[in-house]
């Protein structure tokens, strides 16, 4: 057999050009398959009353499943974008003006649509030189948000993926100020037990032991108590440790309760302790139209962590870490490398290099201009008027249940979140216990409501956290009504 001819080089890459589809093809399938798509999946992310609120893959779908993960050959456009609705019919819908388990984060479409065009043009944030318009708006951004939370000019911060990230950076930031070389196994950190597992995570990826994390008790209003806090960091001293971070939270999970911020930041002075603030549920109340000073406290603190896809209606991720002096991050997180040398070169104040700001060098533009459009679009008017909205179902709620007997308020209204449970007097606590799980799971299964559980004060509690902007106030107290219906009938089938 002869062999194969030898081909020229140039003659290799034009064979393998031709086979390539090119580029106006492509443009042209997806802009065919854009038209008919975008509202087709604005209904069914955003129009979803009447969907199911939680819908989890059954064995007999994840075998689909299964079948489609395989890339395998070359499909249409068309057939993958049926696939990908298939798979994510398989989800909880926050968006559901009904759902109000964990922090629900419902989207507004004009996040979404903020997204999409971040999205398109896929500007890396990281630096002046390869995102210069982005740049400027994060950064503006991020200073007119510090402004609200009543931060002064010396303040700065960035976008991140998420509360996770923003309080793992915010615990370098005080470890790198408040440690010494050689202390770091006398370095003591103190959160309540109310504080987001986030954490004492960042704190045990940064190498601190158990032993140096004091978990103090929350007072009977689920706050980190001064008092506590204060004997806690003095024992320490006197055992020759080194107290150097204390995180506070404005707006727990679990109940919404804001820790008292004012008295925990004379003490954090006093012993000059960083005092990080996780404020990525609550600190979206700054913009409230008439409950800012629910979190007027965030200005005490040396940093802050704000989740805007949790209140500010955001799709994932959109986090944020604000700190009141931003030279802090730079002395954190400034690094160099030869491949970043053009960049470093053009660097300015109004124009930064995020990525001297952040442990992220790939770092999307999209978290903060969906922000900014959604803002920009909405007006700060209007995201007043919708957390207002928050503060005012979760009130009604509580309002319609002391109203009903047997119930039981574990923790009233803060910050759009109230719990509760359903106590009769002829049930045992573990029959209680049971019974509030099993009306959980019948709101659910009978698409009521997206009402989950939790445990407060050792008790199994409802738990509503309600944000969403299109239930009404009536609607709200329509479902605790049927609450009380659904319990009264459990708990004849419990007792009889």
């Amino acid at each position: 057999m002869p062999p194969h001819p030898t081909r020229h080089p140039q003659q290799r890459l034009f064979t393998m050009q031709v086979r390539m589809p090119s580029l106006q093809s492509e443009l042209d399938q997806v802009s065919s398959s854009l038209a008919s798509l975008v509202q087709r999946l604005l209904s069914t992310t955003q129009d979803v009353a009447d969907d199911p609120i939680i819908k989890v893959a059954q064995a007999s779908d994840v075998t689909t499943l299964k079948e489609m993960a395989a890339p395998g050959p070359a499909r249409s456009v068309d057939h993958v974008i049926e696939e990908a609705f298939a798979i994510f019919d398989h989800r909880m819908r926050v968006n559901h003006p009904r759902f109000m388990g964990f922090i629900p984060s419902p989207t507004s479409p004009i996040a979404w649509l903020g997204d999409c065009i971040a999205s398109a043009f896929n500007a890396l944030g990281a630096s002046k030189l390869q995102s210069s318009g982005p740049v400027v708006i994060e950064k503006t951004l991020i200073e007119w948000l510090a402004t609200k939370i009543g931060f002064p000019s010396t303040a700065g911060g960035i976008c991140v993926s998420g509360g996770s990230m923003a309080n793992l950076m915010s615990i370098i930031l005080a470890r790198d100020r408040g440690v010494r070389r050689g202390q770091e196994l006398r370095a003591v950190a103190y959160l309540s037990d109310q504080t987001h597992y986030s954490v004492a995570k960042a704190l045990r990826f940064l190498g601190f032991n158990k032993d140096q994390v004091r978990r103090l008790p929350a007072d009977e209003s689920f706050r980190l108590c001064p008092e506590r806090l204060k004997k806690a960091i003095e024992d320490d001293r006197e055992a020759g440790l080194v107290p150097f971070l204390v995180v506070a939270t404005c707006g727990t999970t679990n109940t919404g309760a804001v820790d008292p911020l004012e008295a925990i930041s004379e003490i954090c002075q006093q012993q000059n302790i960083w005092m990080h603030v996780d404020g990525a549920y609550g600190a979206s109340a700054a913009l409230s139209a008439s409950r800012a000073e629910a979190v007027s406290g965030l200005k005490y603190a040396d940093s802050v962590s704000w989740d805007a896809h949790k209140w500010l209606f955001q799709t994932y991720s959109c986090g944020l870490l604000l700190v009141k002096d931003k030279s802090y991050m730079v002395k954190s997180f400034a690094n160099e490398g030869d491949y970043l040398r053009d960049g470093v070169a053009i660097e300015d104040e109004d124009i930064p290099n995020f990525w001297n700001y952040s442990m992220e060098l790939t770092r999307p533009a999209s978290r903060a201009m969906k922000l900014w459009f959604t803002l920009r679009v909405l007006g700060v008017d209007r995201i007043g008027r919708m957390l207002d909205h928050g503060f005012d179902l979760a009130g009604r709620a509580e309002e319609e249940l002391r109203r009903l007997e047997d119930w039981e308020v574990t923790s009233a209204a803060s910050m759009a979140v109230v719990t509760f449970r359903y106590a009769p007097p002829n049930l045992t606590e573990t029959q209680r216990d049971e019974l509030n799980t099993a009306i959980s799971r019948s709101l659910i299964a009978s698409n009521t409501a997206g009402i989950l559980t939790t445990v407060v004060k050792g008790k199994v509690s409802l738990r509503i956290c309600a944000l969403s902007p299109h239930l009404s106030l009536d609607e709200m107290g329509g479902i605790v009504i049927e609450t009380d219906r659904l319990a009264k009938e459990l708990a004849r089938s419990i007792s009889s």
